[in-house]
């Protein structure tokens, strides 16, 4: 067997549970302890100043430069009172990760020693912004960068062995003020939201003066051996495996499903989770997903711009944490083919500052009214900027798992559930735009009162619809496991803010008819049921009838990212956009423009290690054995043995020559079909060359290595297994 694949084996074998001891038997004693959360903000921090940064999370009042001093000093002797030396404003660039530059407090005062951080290192800093993706917007000269602080997600420490470090989201933008980032985008679409939904509101209740999206995100991942990634180049490079024949036994038996979870994956999770804890997420579930060596954990609901500073946070502390368990954390949406890939599902609902959810119906017909406004006008939203939601879950690992019979399809579509699916039907049979008769009205609010109860009994799911509702909440399914949640989300508060815009608009002017409210209401989600019914379906998202009938309503199906991407820039997106304050024309180009090149680096590196891998590790070895079959066949005939004798070895030489000419064939065609794309000039052009000439070989290449794995001997082949990789010992 291949030395580096034996030692990674050996290595993976000897593997026993890490031991992790608790800060305290009761995890709400250390819930939060390295979080600048409002119990240490009330410590640390003036009356004053507490009470501006609680004005500037509830309302997004501004705080004044000197309020801010006051902030930065308390925030300082805090963070120092724990261990923290450093500093740093963390944010989310367009890479995908997070990204740091750390400060230390230590500052010389005519050559003393002392420890500072004042307003304008805690308001903003100056990151050099010509590294990071920028779609156009900063040439390579132009390097000034801003990140400013978001006081809505709380200041936190990130500990190390070799220290502590204060960070503090914030924003980042350019110098001209062009948005540069995954946060400042979500926070003016949740701006957006708050507003137009407190308008509907109050037509139901004068008390509701804040609207909040509030968002739990499900993660999905695989672990394997550190040993074993390490052995595998592909894994180690792309995070997924572009080789590798399935094992006998994948997820068949479905007995990996919420079983027992092994003991070395439980040490981490538990260490993971305690570091978590420190840090304010507020995870909840833990368990075993369908595939072997899949796991998933799940936070309980926070507000939107929370959760998804949680989730990237979350990710991060879990590949550190893996490190020390021995463990690699595979976040790729599709690591291993012929087994489930992973997703992060978002569950997302609307919370108003009167404890309502605006997704939980009440129990008499006038809050039920209220529920369905909101229900309705979210489906509405959905149907009418479906691409552009498929645009916002786009990548190219997201691209191997959706429509893969264990995901939702590419096809945008919404699932109800029967019972409420009957419920609008029979509001868009009982209203019109005639007068209501008291007959429909009774009928009508007789049929609203029963809500509560049906969906008591609504608990089924669908797990093949990319957007459910699932009782108080909607989740979209389709969110990529390694993706930022806050590009799907940012879209989904925009669409339903702007919808929820024109519905006002559309209530008021038939009140102004001389309609009474509560009928110009019933009147407007009449239409918009009428208007949205393609969008809804309630059967199997992955059958191919799915796929004519979608065709037939005229919903899209954009099945590769570079064509999904468009609906981002359409003229219906960029004014919808641009309307809503979430960017300008310049600003959705240029995001249109670094996710396609993103596109395009994901597969020219995938492209560069599958020829690499093919080239270098499995054809010398193919060759090695086909020259001991060879021998072999030389032996046999110079012991006067007749041809028949040695059949099958003649048989296998023609089948690894032909394994071995389709490899080299079509790893040099996938060469210079790359090279071709490389002189495109335009980026969507070489996108779109990329998707279809580059990748298309990726299958072809692989099916001739695969099947050269289940001919060489055993012992000779160069790369981790898949039967090793997906076994945790």
């Amino acid at each position: 067997m291949n030395n580096v694949r034996v030692r990674a084996l050996e290595t993976s074998n000897g593997r026993i549970p890490v031991r992790v001891a608790s800060p305290s038997e009761k995890i709400s004693d250390y819930y939060g302890s390295n979080v600048f959360n409002k119990d240490a903000m009330q410590k640390y921090l003036p009356k004053d100043a507490f009470k501006a940064v609680m004005a500037a999370v509830e309302s997004g009042a501004k705080i004044d430069r000197k309020i801010a001093g006051e902030i930065a000093n308390g925030m300082k002797v805090w963070a120092m009172s724990k261990g923290a030396t450093h500093y740093t404003h963390w944010f989310q660039p367009l890479t995908g990760a997070t990204a740091e530059k750390h400060d230390s407090f230590f500052d010389l005062n005519d050559n003393t020693a002392i420890e500072t951080f004042s307003s304008g290192a805690l308001v903003q800093q100056e990151p050099d912004a010509s590294s990071f993706p920028s779609g156009g917007i900063r040439n390579t000269f132009e390097a000034r960068g801003y990140t400013a602080w978001d006081p809505s997600s709380p200041a936190f420490l990130m500990e190390s062995p070799n220290g502590k470090t204060l960070c503090i989201p914030t924003v980042f933008v350019s110098y001209t003020g062009e948005t540069l980032d995954y946060k400042a985008p979500l926070l003016k679409a949740l701006h957006a939201l708050d507003k137009a939904a407190v308008a509907v509101c109050e037509y139901f209740d004068k008390d509701i003066n804040k609207v909040s999206a509030t968002l739990c995100i499900e993660q999905e991942y695989f672990l394997v051996d550190t040993a074993l990634a390490n052995a595998r180049p592909d894994l180690s490079i792309t995070g997924r495996t572009v080789f590798g024949h399935s094992p006998a036994k994948g997820q068949q038996l479905e007995d990996h499903y919420f079983g027992s979870i092994p003991d070395r994956v439980i040490a981490f999770m538990h260490d993971f989770e305690i570091e978590s804890y420190k840090l304010g997420i507020p995870l909840k579930t833990r368990h075993n997903e369908v595939a072997p060596s899949q796991f998933e954990c799940a936070p309980i609901f926070e507000e939107i711009n929370l959760a998804v500073d949680h989730n990237q946070l979350l990710m991060d502390l879990m590949d550190k944490i893996a490190r020390r368990h021995n463990f690699k954390v595979l976040l790729h949406e599709k690591p291993y083919a012929g087994i489930n890939g992973s997703g992060k599902h978002n569950n997302w609902s609307l919370g108003t500052n009167t404890g309502k959810n605006l997704l939980s119906p009440g129990g008499n017909p006038k809050s039920n009214l209220m529920f369905l406004t909101f229900f309705i006008n979210i489906i509405k939203a959905v149907h009418e900027h479906a691409d552009l939601l498929r645009a916002s879950i786009a990548s190219a690992s997201n691209d191997h798992r959706l429509g893969a019979n264990e995901a939702p399809p590419a096809i945008m579509s919404i699932f109800l559930g029967a019972q409420l699916s009957r419920v609008l039907d029979d509001i868009e049979k009982s209203v019109n735009d005639k007068k209501m008769s008291p007959e429909q009205k009774t009928d009508l609010k007789l049929n609203i009162g029963k809500i509560p109860e049906i969906l008591l009994d609504n608990t089924d799911r669908n797990r093949t619809s990319p957007f459910a509702f699932t009782g108080n909440k909607f989740e979209f399914r389709a969110v990529g496991s390694s993706a930022n949640s806050s590009n799907a989300m940012m879209v989904l508060n925009t669409i339903v803010a702007k919808q929820l815009e024109e519905f006002k608009k559309e209530v008021d002017a038939v009140i102004k008819k001389n309609v009474k409210k509560d009928e110009a209401i019933l009147r407007i989600l009449r239409k918009y049921i009428v208007d949205s019914k393609a969008i809804r379906f309630e059967g199997n998202g992955y059958s191919d009838e799915w796929k004519k009938e979608a065709k037939k309503r005229g919903l899209s199906n954009f099945t590769t990212t570079p064509v999904a991407l468009d609906a981002f820039v359409t003229k219906k997106s960029l004014a919808l956009f641009e309307e809503m304050n979430i960017f300008s024309h310049r600003e959705a180009e240029a995001r249109h423009e670094i996710m396609l090149e993103t596109y395009i680096k994901k597969i020219e590196i995938e492209s560069r290690v599958m020829g690499d891998l093919a080239m270098n590790h499995i054809v010398p070895t193919a060759i090695r054995y086909q020259t001991l079959i060879a021998e072999n066949v030389d032996n046999l005939k110079d012991c006067g043995l007749k041809a028949e004798a040695f059949s099958t070895q003649i048989e296998m030489l023609k089948e690894l020559s032909t394994h071995i000419n389709g490899i080299k064939k079509n790893v040099d065609t996938m060469s210079a079909v790359r090279d071709k794309a490389n002189n495109l000039s335009s980026i969507r052009d070489k996108a779109i060359a990329y998707c279809d000439k580059v990748k298309v070989n990726f299958d072809v290449i692989r099916d001739h290595v695969d099947s050269l794995e289940m001919m060489i001997d055993d012992e000779m082949w160069p790369m981790v297994k898949y039967r090793e990789l997906v076994t945790i010992r």
